[in-house]
């Protein structure tokens, strides 16, 4: 994947379609199995994604229990018969049993995101979800990831976004532990938005995030020495991160 894709436009039927998604994604609590639930997945979609978590899962040499039980986790709801979940489980195995994804593995995917991308990109949003099950995911998975999407034919940008989404809503912990923002993407994570996130969007959750710790609002709560100590450091965070997204536009 050349580096062009990272920063390319996603065309503007795909985009809307992107951005709706991230927006029922944040409303289910960044929780994938929920937007499945929610949304459902093509029947000839199903053996691709359990192959495609199943190459994530092994990334690292060792499947571990959080991979597994998100996948059970994706059975429920997709709401597979018996039948359906020992599919599954036999495209999981194959997955993991796979060095090296085929490359026609998902050729049907990459001809019909043109004219219908939703499935793709909610597809897209689980095997992100996989890759993340510990946190901010080391390099094999990211990698393996990147992979698969791109086997489905996104651009490997789709990837960048929905786990920034991830690192801006659920990473993020203790801002004020973090060293100052030096990049925008940074600033946009320690705000808890991404970089899709328009300026006035952004303003209103640096306010939000502000009057969380302002001095005012916690001299009115019995806090310790070293409680009022961290909330003061995280207000400089905070402001370190506007100053820079300013500056930005």
């Amino acid at each position: 994947m050349v580096a062009g894709d990272r920063d390319s436009a996603l065309p503007a039927r795909l985009e809307a379609e992107f951005s709706d998604l991230l927006r029922e994604l944040a409303s289910c609590g960044h929780q994938a199995n929920q937007l499945i639930r929610r949304t459902s997945l093509p029947l000839w979609h199903r053996r691709h994604l359990f192959f495609f978590l199943g190459y994530i899962a092994k990334s690292e040499g060792r499947v571990t229990e959080a991979d597994i039980g998100f996948a059970e986790a994706m059975m429920k709801a997709l709401r597979l018969s018996l039948r359906q979940r020992r599919k599954a489980i036999y495209w999981f195995q194959t997955g993991k049993n796979t060095e090296a994804i085929p490359r026609f593995r998902a050729l049907g995917l990459k001809l019909s995101h043109y004219l219908w991308p939703s499935p793709a990109l909610r597809m897209a949003i689980c095997l992100c979800h996989a890759a993340q099950l510990q946190g901010r995911p080391a390099k094999p998975r990211r990698y393996r990831c990147e992979d698969a999407i791109d086997q489905i034919g996104l651009p490997v940008r789709v990837s960048d976004d929905i786990l920034e989404s991830y690192a801006s809503k659920v990473w993020i912990t203790q801002p004020e532990s973090r060293p100052p923002p030096s990049s925008y993407e940074q600033a946009c994570q320690l705000l808890g938005v991404t970089r899709r996130e328009p300026l006035e969007g952004i303003k209103r959750a640096y306010r939000k995030k502000v009057s969380e710790c302002h001095p005012d609002k916690l001299a009115q709560q019995a806090l310790s020495a070293a409680e009022r100590a961290r909330a003061k450091d995280r207000l400089l965070r905070y402001q370190q991160a506007w100053e820079l997204i300013k500056r930005h536009h």
